[in-house]
């Protein structure tokens, strides 16, 4: 590569992420679609060849069904999950006043016999009408951010255009989707494209690792948490185990997260130190089906990103351009991870690295 063709590709870099950057609002639909496209690519692919009788389904047919499956699961999750825990979280805060005085009367004075820790009364009604004071003032901005809203013809047309064109968007470009990459493809310089390829392939791979593999291990054990707290009786089974499974994308963290809330519900629900024992087997049980058949049916033994990479990626993503980085983080970071590591194997081969200092 010429020292010309080096500065163009920089400014080229350059240029493309300040489009990204000013039209971050515009691309939020794009990048969503795309994403939900790639996920369900895969299934696509499957369904397309699949025969009744003497019929085949072909890619459009092949694709309406996985959107309608998407539509169904969003559907679902919307009309059901969402509505059961705003239940529970309803039935944490209405039996609030209880949980207050356990804590009153058994365990602050505890803490403060047996380790010496002076903590001052906790006085649950100043806690429900503070509690209270927020809900209000947040349903009142809610209703002054919804009517500003209503007014602003502008503001209103683009989320329903955003609602409308995602769905659109996630349609057409999976059924596109293998003739883009081809195009793509051909684009590249013909000298260029072998190398492209495999770095391509090795780019999918790492994505497919963590967009498709790990989406499908964080619902997996997002139902095992929710089901397992559910029959130990927990009332925040469903929205721990949901929370537990969305942040157990960096290994460990989403036990970690769910073990600890988890148990501080259970003590102040059953206000008794033996619910820990089931609340802690149920999340071994948890890392136990992970790691011995979620992960390695789900994700395989793609290399995927490190774990201190993958939440550097998502801030650095968030922190420079928003919830657009965010969805942009993985699929970014998986493309560097793999251009880092052919750059790695060049040097290894090169003579610089091999020669020997005589």
């Amino acid at each position: 590569m010429t020292d010309s063709q080096k500065w163009l590709t920089l400014t080229f870099m350059l240029v493309t992420g300040w489009l990204i950057y000013q039209l971050s609002p515009v691309l939020m639909p794009f990048v969503f679609a795309a994403m939900l496209a790639y996920l369900g690519d895969p299934l696509a692919d499957k369904l397309e060849v699949f025969k009744i009788r003497s019929y085949q389904l072909g890619r459009t047919n092949a694709v309406i069904v996985v959107f309608m499956a998407m539509f169904l699961i969003v559907s679902t999750v919307i009309v059901i999950l969402v509505p059961k825990i705003e239940l529970q979280i309803s039935h944490f805060l209405g039996h609030l006043p209880i949980y207050t005085k356990w804590l009153n009367e058994a365990v602050i004075p505890w803490l403060d016999q047996h380790l010496g820790l002076e903590i001052s009364l906790i006085e649950g009604d100043k806690i429900i009408s503070l509690l209270k004071s927020h809900w209000q003032k947040a349903g009142g901005s809610a209703l002054a951010f919804m009517g500003s809203v209503s007014r602003s013809g502008a503001v209103l047309a683009a989320w329903i255009m955003n609602l409308v064109l995602i769905p659109v968007i996630t349609f057409y470009l999976l059924r596109d989707w293998d003739v883009l990459v081809k195009k793509v493809h051909d684009l590249l310089p013909r000298r260029a494209a072998p190398t492209a390829a495999k770095l391509a392939i090795e780019t999918d791979n790492v994505l497919a690792a963590f967009l498709r593999g790990q989406f499908y291990v964080m619902l997996a054990l997002g139902a095992i948490y929710s089901i397992g707290l559910w029959l130990v009786g927990l009332n925040l089974a469903l929205l721990i185990g949901m929370l537990a499974g969305i942040v157990s994308f960096v290994p460990y963290l989403g036990s970690i997260v769910g073990i600890t809330m988890a148990c501080i519900a259970a003590l102040l629900q059953f206000q008794d130190v033996m619910y820990l024992i089931p609340v802690s087997i149920v999340f071994v049980v948890g890392q136990s089906l992970e790691g011995m058949i979620l992960t390695p049916m789900l994700v395989g033994d793609k290399i995927g990103l490190h774990p201190v990479a993958v939440m550097f990626a998502v801030l650095a993503g968030g922190q420079l351009f928003g919830f657009l980085g965010v969805l942009l983080a993985l699929p970014v970071a998986s493309v560097v991870m793999v251009i880092l590591r052919h750059i790695h194997e060049i040097y290894r081969d090169s003579t610089f690295y091999s020669i020997e200092k005589k």
